[in-house]
């Protein structure tokens, strides 16, 4: 089945758990005559605004690139979740402020057999509810999913928190109904700005897991001529879309046509068991017993022994250009990047007499 789907699946048994909830609510107030268990079941409904919030915001990012969006619209699913979690900000914020009076200005409240058979029945629901729809989430890596499922456990704990109240209220009639309802509300608020963080991270660019980095430099560098990979980049536009370029060490001596084999291997498999479209880009390394070879070797051991210097690479010669060139990876010590490259220089200078050497300094993009 495939993701989209089983995302929307899991939302339509949102509405419909909260729905019936909300009905449940409604007869049993209509029956009671109570007010309060009515309005609460409105308090369903909109819970389920939730879940018709991730299946709009999964229904537009599955809709194809166009010229504006060659990638497609996958990020849609990111505002969805963020949708989902400033409602969750807004309600941990509203029961603080509830909460907070109710400290200052102390309430009685009145509990009835109907009210707490009403609460226990909304705990279960939601408790089971949020735990699946959650789960699914991050099973599917949906942001609003897991979103959604925790507005719903968080529904569940304020009200315990109330069914906990209750309890207290009855056996030594005192109210705990503010201090409980302050102290679940900040961790309301506290989920809620880290369920904002995971969204609002992917749209500003989040550094690629430790993990697939190093599954991905793991495979390449499995191919057959392949002697090192750097610069790892990957783009995410959507949970099913993500699109990067990496750089790869091979012997000089190999052919455009044997490039061009090896590179489309190399796309091809990534994209195969990972879905990522990959550019790969080619760093030559000088083979043989000549000059070009030697200049090459020293030059990285030089670099590699340097204290300071964590990764080099991308080394490049010509004779023709009189002009040596180099990427080197600081390490995060460093806050004088001016002063290593002029550093670097002096010691790489000598090696290559009134030729110009380049220095660059690059970044590790992905742990």
């Amino acid at each position: 089945m495939k993701r989209s789907t089983q995302i929307i699946r899991t939302s339509i048994v949102g509405i419909v758990a909260n729905m019936l909830l909300a009905a449940f609510k409604v007869a049993v107030g209509a029956l009671a005559n109570s007010v309060a268990i009515v309005m609460d079941a409105v308090n369903n409904l909109s819970d389920a605004l939730s879940s018709v919030i991730t299946i709009v915001g999964t229904k537009l990012s599955q809709r194809p690139a166009d010229r504006k969006h060659p990638f497609g619209h996958g990020r849609i699913e990111y505002f969805s979740a963020i949708i989902i979690a400033v409602i969750v900000l807004s309600a941990g914020i509203t029961s603080l402020i509830e909460s907070v009076t109710k400290i200052i200005h102390p309430t009685t409240p009145t509990y009835t057999f109907v009210t707490l058979v009403v609460i226990v029945v909304a705990i279960v629901v939601k408790l089971f509810l949020g735990q699946y729809v959650k789960r699914k989430g991050q099973q599917l890596k949906s942001d609003a999913l897991t979103a959604s499922g925790s507005d719903a456990l968080f529904d569940a704990v304020i009200t315990l928190a109330t069914l906990i109240s209750a309890g207290i209220m009855l056996l030594w009639n005192i109210s705990l109904d503010g201090i409980l309802g302050a102290i679940i509300s900040l961790v309301i608020i506290k989920a809620g700005v880290e369920m904002l963080a995971s969204p609002v991270n992917e749209l500003l660019g989040t550094s690629i897991p430790a993990e697939l980095n190093s599954q991905i430099k793991r495979e390449v560098l499995s191919f057959e001529g392949v002697h090192g990979v750097f610069d790892l980049i990957l783009h995410n536009y959507g949970p099913d879309v993500m699109i990067g370029s990496l750089h790869i060490n091979v012997y000089d001596t190999l052919s455009a046509y044997d490039i061009h084999r090896l590179t489309r291997k190399i796309t091809t498999e990534i994209y195969q068991r990972h879905g990522i479209i990959l550019t790969v880009g080619i760093y030559a390394i000088a083979t043989g017993n000549n000059h070009r070879a030697e200049l090459q070797s020293k030059v990285m051991q030089t670099l590699a022994a340097h204290k300071d210097i964590v990764q080099a690479h991308g080394y490049y010669y010509s004779e023709e250009e009189r002009v040596l060139s180099v990427d080197v990876v600081p390490d995060i010590s460093v806050h004088d990047e001016k002063a290593l490259v002029g550093q670097l220089t002096d010691e790489i200078q000598p090696f290559v007499p009134g030729m110009q050497v380049n220095i660059v300094i690059d970044h590790l993009y992905s742990e």
